[in-house]
């Protein structure tokens, strides 16, 4: 049996140019798509309790 990959949702965000052309250059440098590196950047924000505080919540 085949392991599963996990659930992926497709969506649409907006990014600020300069946030977008710095993800580009990630992607790019390790041969990985912009989604993929975005993905990343967020599982790795998001398992980081401490991150928690840094957001601009009202």
């Amino acid at each position: 049996m085949k392991p599963m990959k996990p659930l992926k949702k497709s969506i649409s965000i907006t990014l600020d140019e300069p946030i977008l052309e710095k993800i580009q250059v990630l992607a790019e440098r390790y041969d990985r798509s912009v989604s993929s590196c975005i993905n990343v950047i967020l599982r790795d924000y998001l398992e980081n309790p401490d991150n928690a505080r840094r957001l601009p919540l009202p």
